[in-house]
């Protein structure tokens, strides 16, 4: 059912979840905007401005590579000055309560982290852009220091010392999803009582399959987002409020 007002949202939310055994939270870029991360795909969206570089132009164009990390940096106004937002503040309390194992996410922006929850337990489906890494040996470097080389070499993009190239620890159109962070999210939705999406458009497979298969296996469903979803019609309850304001009162200190 569609929750009628917030009131009955936000009740019908904290009923559930005190129900349920195990909580999955599972979020896209809905819950971040309040942090003022923008969103990409919805009307307006950084997509609709500035197509995203696939990953097999990125190996194969220097040009293209200098072009993803000019744009990384412009980004970094965004990125280097985001806080948690009510909402992820809210799953970090689920996750000390015992109640959630992490928290599954779309998203690359380090909030979850930042938010309390453990990075070893927070399961990164598209990965993460506040560090990279070398597409070869797999060395980790940090932005600052990324940064400092790109501007040194008059905005061309540095390479690894193996000869390697240096990218975003993020995960781009038409490269290959990290598969044991798919293999765990996939066994998460599955082993839980309560499957909770938050902020995610629910599009982007094979992501977008975790609400399902955790329905399939049992669990119950909230979608907690402002547009409708495809999966509206099987979720148990449907919350189309503020994501902040929907989740703040799930917030313990």
């Amino acid at each position: 059912m569609i929750a009628p007002d917030l009131a009955t949202a936000t009740t019908m939310l904290r009923e559930m979840i005190d129900e349920s055994e195990r909580v999955v939270p599972f979020t896209g870029a809905g819950i971040s905007t309040e942090s003022g991360i923008p969103d990409f795909r919805s009307p307006g969206g950084l997509w609709t401005k500035t197509q995203p570089i696939p990953f097999d132009l990125f190996i194969a164009s220097r040009e293209m590579r200098d072009e993803s990390w000019r744009r990384r940096f412009a980004m970094e106004e965004y990125f280097g000055k985001a806080r948690p937002t009510r909402g992820h503040l809210a799953l970090a309390s689920l996750y000390r309560a015992g109640k959630a194992p992490g928290v599954i996410t779309q998203n690359i922006d380090n909030l979850h982290q930042s938010a309390g929850v453990p990075p070893q337990d927070v399961v990164e489906l598209h990965g993460n852009t506040t560090f990279a890494t070398c597409l070869d040996c797999a060395r980790r470097y940090e932005l600052v220091d990324v940064k400092q080389k790109f501007e040194a070499a008059n905005g061309h993009a540095p390479d690894c010392d193996c000869g390697g190239f240096i990218k975003t620890a993020t995960v781009s159109f038409g490269q290959s999803m990290p598969e044991e962070a798919m293999r765990r999210a996939q066994s998460w939705a599955m082993d839980c009582d309560l499957f909770i999406a938050i902020g995610s458009s629910l599009v982007v497979w094979p992501a977008a399959s975790l609400p399902l298969q955790a329905k399939k296996s049992g669990a119950r469903l909230i979608i907690v987002n402002r547009e409708p979803t495809e999966f509206d019609s099987i979720a148990d309850l449907v919350i189309r409020n503020d994501i902040g304001d929907a989740l703040s009162p799930l917030i313990s200190h």
